[in-house]
């Protein structure tokens, strides 16, 4: 089994993805993390390089390889992930798929903390950062609803989420 987890950047897909395979005694893969590894380039100088359109393309080919070499793996993937080539697709239909869903307010309060790291927000600039949100979530939601499982990110309860994950 497979389980892919899904949202908006901040949203704590990796945290959440790490406490969930060290629960249930799974391997866990970060898909940023292999994306860096794979590449040799941060994800950051990658985008600088080479844009966001080349670097969707090579993330679609890492998120491939993980799929095809990992039956059995708990993936987080970015923010951005699902929302390209057709991977919520793919990936509802190689696993389950957890949707970390979270209110702008609580994204911005995290993603003002960290913005640097991240290249599609790093030029927004104070207010905006919650009106840049709330459109990018907008766009994107289409293809976050489209996971198996949505939780909320402010309060998840592994517990429940693993319940839920037994039921599919």
């Amino acid at each position: 089994m497979r389980i892919f987890i899904i949202g908006y950047m901040g949203a704590g897909k990796s945290t959440v993805g790490k406490r969930l395979a060290n629960r249930i005694n799974m391997p866990f893969i970060d898909l940023d993390d292999a994306f860096e590894a794979k590449y040799r380039y941060s994800i950051p100088r990658f985008f600088d390089h080479f844009g966001e359109e080349k670097f969707r393309e090579f993330e679609h080919t890492c998120l491939m390889e993980i799929i095809s070499e990992n039956e059995h793996a708990v993936i987080s993937t970015g923010g951005g992930t699902a929302c390209h080539h057709g991977n919520i697709d793919i990936m509802n239909k190689e696993g389950l798929t957890v949707y970390l869903k979270m209110h702008p307010s609580s994204l911005t309060k995290r993603l003002n903390m960290a913005r640097r790291l991240r290249p599609v927000i790093r030029n927004v600039e104070g207010t905006d950062m919650r009106n840049f949100i709330e459109g990018q979530l907008s766009e994107r939601e289409k293809f976050y609803n489209k996971a198996t499982i949505t939780v909320k990110g402010e309060s998840l309860d592994l517990d429940g989420l693993l319940g839920m994950l037994r039921k599919c």
